[in-house]
């Protein structure tokens, strides 16, 4: 009877952890995730005040102390993680979860190897995960909308892409052959570099055309390059209203998998139940 009521009460105890660590929508999983949002950056503010030779003469004592204390507080949330997911080894080897590891790694690597200390900064990339505290249901929903109508245009940004890089190439090239040398433009790649930064209208101005047939060739480069830029959003744009609405902001409380259909009843990653 003991026991079950301990397998009873861990259990409970797991749902609520994984409630508050997980679930953004309750008011104890968004303190919860402002609260490692504001660590997170005070980590990353210590370690790069750390790397101030004068800063770290006058205080390196306390951001080494600091330091520690932050580990271990990120040490403890990453316990915690594994300790109320379902399936804890598929997290840690998630992406999410090798982030979370290797936030901890570098200061107890540090004590072996000097230095590695500021890897830490790597923290700041678990943000990426907390920034849902931030959204509103819809503004969640959007935003998973927004990642699928990425992942469907991945084709025609490739074709388009492989398209700018042959103007660029043939632009660089012509370029090349009518300025020469004595304007700036000593090589092939170095006249595709300016064709680069003139069609994404950047214009570092280190190199520029003097005669006035390459002055007219870069005034084209430049009109077609506003031209060029709005392709991309153009074709993300009408991606977004095809699959606008089809997936929801679903985690699995197994895996912490979060893209899945409407109509998904078992998660696509690990199988459990949503």
């Amino acid at each position: 009877m003991n026991k079950k009521n301990n397998q009873s009460g861990d259990s409970n105890l797991r749902q609520k952890l994984y409630i508050i660590i997980f679930k953004a929508d309750t008011p104890a999983g968004k303190l919860f995730d402002v609260t490692l949002i504001i660590n997170i950056i005070l980590s990353v503010i210590a370690v790069m005040l750390d790397s101030v030779s004068s800063i770290n003469e006058a205080y390196g004592n306390l951001l080494y102390v600091i330091e520690w204390f932050f580990t271990v507080l990120f040490t403890i949330e990453y316990g915690l993680r594994l300790y109320c997911i379902g399936k804890p080894v598929r997290y840690a080897r998630s992406f999410l979860g090798i982030v979370d590891i290797m936030a901890i790694l570098p200061t107890y690597i540090s004590m072996f190897f000097p230095g590695t200390q500021y890897l830490i900064a790597i923290r700041i990339l678990r943000i990426l995960r907390v920034f849902r505290v931030l959204k509103l249901v819809e503004y969640s929903q959007e935003a998973q909308t927004l990642v699928h109508a990425l992942r469907a245009s991945k084709r025609k940004i490739i074709v388009f892409v492989f398209a700018v890089l042959t103007l660029v190439i043939i632009f660089g090239s012509i370029m090349y052959l009518i300025e020469g040398e004595e304007s700036g433009f000593t090589s092939i790649p170095k006249g595709v570099y300016w064709a680069i930064v003139t069609m994404t209208t950047v214009g570092y101005g280190d190199i520029s055309p003097q005669t006035n047939l390459g002055q007219m060739l870069a005034a084209f480069i430049m009109i077609m390059g506003y031209g060029i830029i709005a392709v991309p959003t153009g074709i993300v744009t009408a991606e977004f209203m095809l699959v606008k609405d089809r997936f929801p902001h679903t985690v699995c409380p197994e895996c912490s998998a979060e893209d899945h259909s409407h109509n998904a009843k078992f998660c696509k990653d690990c199988g459990g139940e949503l």
